[in-house]
């Protein structure tokens, strides 16, 4: 059976809390958009998506997808599967071109989106978001990220990047951000490229 174009998926949340009800959202998704979750879920093997698409089930992040299941040969799901880029280690790291930066550690995963890094200070003239990526210069590649379409990288940081990076935090113009950073104690960095 060739690659269906689109997909009647029932939505609904799997956030952990207390017993709630949440509505189950009926969405007619693209099954190219169906295969991106799924590979987010467990990257580009055909035979676990093959299986994935015969249950018709799917918990990706907080979400659940349901679908009437899918057969598709594997040649046929290879085929599906052509647009999907490969990570690809030989990239090297595009500061110019990072989106977002995640300060991680033990217990610590904080992002920053570019544009919040960028935003200025009165009267200041450079940006946090500068000082991040000359810190990060020599980030190494990790992995492609399927569900948000980018090249992850990763920088581990030096006590002298972590000091640098905490002398530059006024320049940020959150400063609830900038507090929560001078406490965390993150020693890297996840860089998110689009491709």
């Amino acid at each position: 059976m060739p690659a269906p174009g689109i997909l009647r998926v029932k939505l609904s949340s799997e956030a952990a809390g207390a017993i709630s009800l949440t509505p189950v959202v009926v969405r007619d998704l693209p099954f190219r958009e169906l295969l991106e979750e799924i590979a987010a879920v467990c990257g580009k093997d055909v035979s676990r998506i093959a299986e994935i698409l015969r249950r018709g089930n799917l918990v990706g992040g907080a979400t659940r997808f349901r679908w009437q299941p899918v057969e598709m040969t594997t040649a046929e799901l290879a085929a599906a599967l052509a647009f999907l880029p490969d990570p690809d280690p030989d990239r090297a790291f595009a500061p110019a071109r990072c989106t977002q930066a995640v300060f991680a550690g033990p217990g610590v995963s904080i992002p920053l989106e570019r544009d919040a890094g960028l935003a200025r200070r009165l009267f200041r003239h450079a940006t946090f978001w500068d000082a991040l990526m000359q810190a990060s210069s020599e980030a190494a590649y990790v992995t492609y990220r399927y569900r948000e379409r980018a090249d992850l990288y990763r920088a581990a940081l030096s006590l002298e990047h972590r000091a640098r990076i905490r002398a530059a935090l006024p320049l940020l113009k959150n400063r609830a951000l900038a507090q929560q950073l001078t406490a965390a104690p993150f020693d890297c960095l996840n860089l998110l490229v689009p491709r």
